[in-house]
């Protein structure tokens, strides 16, 4: 590492650790489908090319307190242990911004920043710190942060292009997609951040607290999680709409929906696998991605979710997952050779 980091003995390390070993299937089929829309790529590079990513840190440089072992210790040790944990090299700046919303995020393109608000320090815990900044160090890891520098680009530029002949719509299009594509990486990256936790209480108390819990003794998170089982069995279509219409608009799943998510994932084989050390490598990445595969995993993911589901929109949508994956099989077969 490029930081010197005292070695912890309480919690496993996975050196060269690929993303796609912890990647949430529907994130890795929807970054493959958004690279895939027609014109995204050339929108994408020029919203990159017109601004300095040295002037975004400047502005974080310039009205927030960056952390440090003199300023924030105890944040700068779970900055370092959290690379650490996922083998993050050179290690990201952690900035803290005044702001009463909890909220963290990672931002850059060559050289990506950490920021966490004042909102989200006050709200968590040590250990439901270590679980956010590792969060964000899986956005880090996976290239996120590029995405989302170029989303919050796209969010100030949008206005004012407004005058162009369908100038609007068109950013607006592509901001939809990029928000569409981000709410599935935080599945991914709150995955990152269980393992850099190793707790999944301590990640459940995070999701609680995001969803209002103030006073974490008041709340049963037994019961939390059956809210959860409640918003997925919605009997009416229109109520599987509302949510649609609801989601639409945000940049993270809503909080209950992600604490069920990670917790069904935290009891699952595939977490207790990379704990032993079982888990794919970076070097191993050139030979397992490929887009259909993506697609094709997406597809299984959507499937197994809606046959699990009591949405009847969720019911209705499901043939559609056979429909995709069976496409994906074709395509891929037909490149193969097969």
């Amino acid at each position: 590492m490029s930081e010197e980091i005292e070695r912890s003995t309480a919690r496993v390390r996975f050196p060269g650790i690929s993303p796609r070993a912890y990647e949430h299937p529907v994130d890795r089929g929807a970054l493959a489908v958004l690279r895939a829309v027609p014109g995204i790529g050339p929108v994408l590079q020029a919203v990159a090319g017109a601004f300095t990513e040295r002037g975004e840190r400047l502005g974080y440089l310039a009205s927030s307190i960056r952390v440090g072992p003199k300023q924030y210790p105890e944040l700068d040790r779970l900055r370092l242990e959290t690379a650490a944990t996922l083998d993050v090299d050179p290690v990201p700046e952690l900035f803290v911004r005044r702001d009463p919303v909890p909220q963290a995020l990672a931002l850059g393109i060559d050289k990506p920043f950490i920021v966490l608000t004042t909102g989200l320090i006050e709200l968590l815990d040590q250990a439901g710190l270590r679980f956010a900044i590792g969060h964000e160090m899986g956005h880090v890891l996976s290239g996120h942060a590029l995405y989302q520098t170029i989303l919050q680009r796209l969010l100030q530029l949008q206005n004012g292009l407004g005058w162009l002949p369908g100038g609007y719509w068109a950013i607006r299009a592509v901001i939809a997609a990029l928000f569409e594509w981000y709410r599935k990486t935080e599945l991914t990256c709150d995955r990152a951040g269980l393992l850099c936790a190793q707790d999944p209480a301590a990640a459940l108390r995070v999701h609680v607290a995001l969803a209002g819990g103030m006073d974490l003794s008041q709340v049963d998170t037994a019961e939390f999680l059956k809210q959860a089982k409640e918003y997925e069995a919605v009997e009416d279509v229109r109520d599987s709409v509302l949510k649609l219409i609801r989601t639409w608009p945000l940049t993270h799943p809503m909080a209950v929906v992600r604490a069920a998510e990670l917790q069904k994932w935290a009891a699952g084989e595939e977490y207790r696998a990379i704990l032993t050390g079982d888990y794919l490598r970076r070097e191993d990445d050139s030979t397992t991605s490929n887009f259909t595969d993506d697609l094709k995993s997406a597809a299984k993911s959507y499937k197994e979710s809606a046959a699990e589901s009591e949405d009847p929109l969720m019911k209705v949508l499901n043939e559609f997952g056979d429909v995709l994956s069976g496409a994906a099989g074709r395509v891929r077969d037909k490149f193969s050779g097969n």
